[in-house]
């Protein structure tokens, strides 16, 4: 089982952002030593609580800190960009720290239709045309086709397209790149998009399949030590995607809040995209889900309250594998 780590920085309530990026630096050194092979950031933006926005800035100084950990994007949002400036900046950060850059790309708007139009200056939804910028992006990286991007590393940065089905994953084949499966978003499809992926894939920047899930994990010293950490994690999820407050609440919050049925019925069915429980638990669950999906790539996320606590889960996932 390989393992790496999806950190979408979400801030805990009663740290400011200066804190939750620093705290967030010293988690990626830790995940080195426990040997993690990838540290990937999101993109996120005109949120109160996600601080990643800039996932190239942030891989920079990840890499910076370290010595032997990949670092990547997951993924930055291509239909909002140039794909020739993602491919200079992608390439920047191999010139820097060679063989450890992880170019993740999506097609997410990033936010409502104010901050896609802000992120893309205004112009027309370019969602649609993921897979044409995404050919792009792969001709800028190598110059096989006339204009290259710049500076012109000996080797190029490992590339990645994040999807959440068969449509996504057949594109990814279909360029020979990686493919990331976001099970912590939706949960139904992975199975068939892994599938897909393995029997369409087609030699090109990669010369054999590789794919990825993300799923959140919560490892506890026990499980019912795990139960009372993913209450933040389960509140959070909840609150974010009603466009609350994205911030962590704490335990003592998540234990005291009045929640209403429906609330807890959208909670009940969030819990299908995590797995939570002590060390044995959770490598058996990873098991079953690496058979299911016959992938043994695994990005991890663990949204709770207490970086601490998030720390321990990490090292003790790392210690079952």
């Amino acid at each position: 089982m390989r393992l790496s780590i999806l950190d979408q920085i979400p801030r805990p309530k009663g740290k400011s952002v200066e804190e939750t990026i620093a705290e967030t630096l010293t988690t990626v050194a830790f995940a080195e030593t426990l040997g993690y092979e990838r540290y990937w950031f999101a993109e996120h933006h005109g949120t109160k609580g996600m601080t990643s926005s800039s996932p190239e800035i942030l891989m920079a100084a990840a890499a910076a800190r370290t010595t032997t950990i990949h670092v990547g994007s997951g993924g930055i949002l291509l239909p909002q960009y140039s794909p020739y400036k993602v491919a200079s900046q992608l390439l920047q950060l191999q010139s820097l720290f060679p063989g450890r850059i992880d170019g993740g790309v999506g097609r997410s708007p990033g936010g409502n239709e104010r901050i896609r139009l802000a992120l893309s200056d205004r112009r027309e939804n370019q969602l649609g045309e993921y897979s044409e910028k995404l050919e792009e992006l792969i001709r800028f990286l190598k110059g096989n086709k006339g204009l290259q991007a710049t500076p012109r590393t000996k080797d190029a940065p490992t590339l990645f397209s994040l999807g959440l089905g068969e449509n996504s994953a057949k594109l990814a084949a279909s360029l020979g790149i990686g493919y990331v499966f976001g099970h912590f978003i939706n949960s139904t499809r992975g199975q068939n998009a892994h599938k897909v992926y393995r029997e369409n894939f087609t030699a090109g920047w990669m010369d054999s399949p590789q794919a990825l899930s993300a799923v959140f994990v919560i490892c506890g010293e026990s499980d019912e030590h795990a139960e009372e950490l993913a209450a933040s994690q389960d509140l959070w999820l909840l609150r974010t995607e009603k466009g609350l407050d994205s911030r962590i609440p704490s335990n003592e919050e998540a234990k005291t809040v009045k929640l209403r049925e429906e609330d807890k019925k959208i909670i009940l069915r969030n819990r299908r995209r995590m797995i939570i429980g002590d060390p044995k638990t959770v490598k058996e669950q990873l098991n079953i889900l690496a058979d299911k999906y016959q992938s043994n790539e695994w990005l991890i996320l663990t949204n709770v309250y207490d970086f601490e606590e998030k720390r321990r889960s990490f090292e003790r996932l790392a210690s079952v594998f």
